[in-house]
């Protein structure tokens, strides 16, 4: 049987299969709670706190994705395949998706429209994400 992620590899599709690098997810993952932990900090902008966070959870999110021997084509699917990569369901992928338009519409119409209740959910549903990401085994080769 063909797995989720199998299906969407190939040329012109979302994922490309490459193995894992341990130093690589390493480096993810550390990028990624470094930026979940500043993102917390309520002395910094709404603006700047979401930043934070929504890159921790792409940065988590990958993380997840090259531990399981793919890299994406595009931002989008690494929070697409939450349920295949971390068995997240859609109460983490649909906020991650949800902020992955607001995060669009700032960086592409200047248009970033965000308030505190979509920060701190933003920060809960990535702080699942690292919860889950830390439950994987350790990759071979990292010492």
């Amino acid at each position: 049987m063909v797995s989720p992620l199998e299906n969407l590899c190939g040329p012109g599709r979302s994922l490309q299969k490459e193995p894992p690098d341990a130093k690589e997810f390493v480096g993810l993952q550390r990028s990624g709670l470094t930026r979940l932990r500043d993102a917390d900090h309520a002395g910094l902008s709404l603006e700047g706190r979401f930043d934070l966070a929504y890159n921790a959870a792409h940065a988590l999110c990958l993380a997840a994705l090259r531990w399981h021997g793919y890299r994406p084509g595009n931002r989008y699917i690494v929070f697409q395949v939450l349920p295949h990569t971390l068995k997240l369901g859609p109460e983490v992928w649909r906020v991650l998706a949800k902020c992955h338009d607001v995060r669009n519409l700032g960086e592409y119409e200047g248009d970033l429209n965000v308030d505190e209740r979509l920060v701190a959910d933003l920060i809960t549903a990535s702080q699942a994400v690292a919860d889950a990401l830390d439950g994987l085994p350790p990759l071979e080769g990292v010492g």
